[in-house]
């Protein structure tokens, strides 16, 4: 189980991408210091961004925080532990969908939201210019985790309240508050791009087998980088060091 939540650490949660690669894609640099030892390091970069629908990794992302644009700021209320994943079934509490159950598409936990499938959508039109008018499309907006939706519980398909609980193998679980019933997360949230189980991914070309990762090379050893590279290359050290006081 240990390794388990190691290796979740290291993704990003909600996207299944490495969190380098999402930090990188939505850093903006305006100044560093150069590489040198004669330089502390300090780094001018922006630290907020204005979070939307559109995922941090994303070109419309890009587009809404380019450098020099200031938004009004938004207080998001910050949730100790995130419930939701894509996949899961639940209930909206608000809106003229109430009462309505639908799965969960996306998952926004910058905002507290998460996208249900063909639930609180609207018409809005894309594409409008000078000569053309414009298509209307249907998008769904996003609901609020805290007071618009429920999960939904799988015994009896009505909504519920849960909280995250230990089962006897030291597996962190949803148990529904009214049955008792473990609400397991989907599967769905384990998809990446590149495939949908683990075990359906088919390796490519330029794959480095799994057999290759797991292999340990790394032999520990008490000497420094500079004794292995004499040792590499067969070079002796027959020079008698001077002698040092530290007192």
């Amino acid at each position: 189980m240990r390794i388990t939540q190691f290796l979740a650490s290291k993704l990003k949660n909600f996207s299944n991408l490495p969190k380098e690669y999402i930090e990188r894609s939505k850093k903006q640099v305006f100044w560093q210091t150069p590489n040198e030892k004669n330089y502390l390091q300090r780094t001018v970069e922006r630290k907020r961004f204005r979070y939307t629908t559109n995922r941090s990794w994303t070109g419309q992302f890009r587009q809404q925080n380019m450098p020099g644009t200031v938004r009004r700021k938004v207080l998001v209320e910050p949730i100790e532990e995130w419930s939701f994943f894509r996949g899961d079934r639940i209930e909206v509490l608000v809106g003229k969908d109430k009462g309505k159950q639908g799965l969960v598409t996306q998952v926004i936990p910058e905002r507290n939201w998460v996208i249900v499938e063909g639930l609180n959508w609207h018409y809005r039109k894309v594409g409008a210019e000078k000569e053309f008018p414009g298509i209307i499309i249907k998008s769904e907006a996003p609901l609020h985790v805290t007071k618009d939706i429920r999960l939904v519980d799988p015994s009896d398909l009505q909504g519920t309240d849960f909280e995250w609980r230990f089962t006897e193998e030291g597996e962190k679980v949803r148990v529904s508050m009214r049955s008792g019933r473990i609400i397991p997360i989907p599967e769905t949230n384990n998809q990446t791009y590149d495939y949908k189980t683990p075990n359906a991914y088919i390796e490519r070309e330029k794959d480095t087998p799994a057999a290759v990762v797991g292999e340990i090379t790394f032999q520990p050893k008490l000497s420094t980088f500079e004794m292995d590279i004499m040792e590499e290359m067969g070079i002796k050290e027959e020079r008698t060091p001077a002698k040092s006081y530290w007192y």
